[in-house]
């Protein structure tokens, strides 16, 4: 009986290949070498040390006084003569080698450590870039907003000033001889009064793209003059610090007491606020010294909301409560006065 033949076309499906280890190529541990200089080293050595003491003690066992000088100390004494030098060739040579192999792990991981750094920090600088990015957008949108809603109450005065100059004109009984005068009211006068709590979660900014509650606090508080003013800068230096990786939600200041601040408020300076300056993050410190130095852009954008900062809270303070100077001092705005301020010597 014969086997059918296998139909025409029909393959074997390829055998799987072998999977290969990935290579890791500079981080991948060496293969250790199975011998090495220096064990060529030891060798030679050993061989001249074992053939010179050979040579010795045949000449010296041929000797006269060879056959009474005999015993077993003679022998123990021979063999350390002979092995203990070779011990010691070996032992120096394993240290060599330890050593070597000690070197090269050290250098890998080092060049390991560094290639670990440096992806860190190009990621740090790309998720800096989109947060930066995400952040000015956003309050592009609040300008917008607020360019939009001013652009409205122009509009809405600049009617009631027609109307207003219209007024005379119309037919009225002539009380006396004075005409009357029509003022217009300014478009600052209908803004209603920004409240303590708008003002301290728009000095906060918005936690998240999902924070209702916070963006409409801070368009309330950019219709104030005052209160725009210190956003405006606030937000300058905190899009500036960013650039160096320094965030304010990353600081943990130390807190000073509300009577602190009301001192700062009342003008005192130096020493007697010295509690004030809480930030003790080192790097964040010296970043910004340097900052301070080398960018004068930075430093006048600094000094700017420094200024702004210490004019606003001034106001602030009159009628504030214990409580609320605590959590203006909680806020972003106020972590990046402690900063500075500290940077730029308002505490010393």
């Amino acid at each position: 009986m014969t086997d059918a033949p296998e139909p025409a076309g029909s393959e074997q499906p390829p055998a799987p290949r072998p999977a290969r280890a990935t290579p890791l190529g500079l981080y991948d541990k060496p293969k250790p070498d199975l011998i090495t200089p220096v064990e060529v080293i030891a060798i030679a050595l050993s061989a001249v040390w074992l053939l010179g003491a050979g040579i010795f003690f045949v000449f010296v066992s041929s000797g006269p006084e060879s056959e009474t000088e005999s015993g077993g100390l003679r022998f123990l004494m021979t063999m350390l003569a002979v092995f203990m030098p070779v011990a010691m060739i070996w032992v120096a040579a394993t240290a060599a080698r330890a050593s070597r192999v000690m070197r090269e792990e050290s250098q890998r991981l080092q060049s390991a450590i560094d290639a670990i750094r440096q992806a860190y920090i190009a990621q740090q600088q790309g998720g800096h870039m989109r947060a930066e990015s995400s952040v000015a957008r956003k309050l592009d949108e609040i300008a917008a907003a607020t360019r939009k809603t001013e652009t409205a109450l122009a509009t809405f005065q600049s009617r009631r000033d027609d109307r207003a100059r219209l007024a005379p004109l119309a037919p009225a009984p002539a009380v006396d001889d004075q005409p009357t005068l029509a003022l217009g009211t300014q478009a600052s006068d209908m803004v209603p009064v920004l409240s303590t709590e708008d003002f301290i979660r728009a000095l906060n900014f918005p936690e998240t793209a999902e924070d209702e509650s916070g963006f409409a606090s801070l368009r309330r508080a950019l219709k104030d003059r005052a209160a725009k003013q210190l956003i405006q800068a606030a937000q300058d230096v905190l899009t500036l610090l960013s650039q160096d990786g320094i965030y304010m939600d990353d600081l943990r200041p130390d807190r000073a007491r509300p009577e602190v601040w009301r001192q700062f408020a009342q003008g005192a300076r130096g020493r007697p606020i010295a509690a004030l300056g809480g930030i003790r993050d080192r790097s964040s410190l010296a970043l910004t010294n340097a900052r301070m130095k080398q960018d004068p852009i930075f430093r006048d954008a600094a000094h700017h909301f420094l200024r702004r900062f210490d004019k606003t809270f001034a106001g602030f303070e009159k009628n504030a409560s214990d409580g609320e100077i605590s959590a203006l001092a909680d806020t972003r705005t106020a972590r990046a006065f402690m900063l500075l301020g500290r940077c730029a010597g308002t505490f010393d």
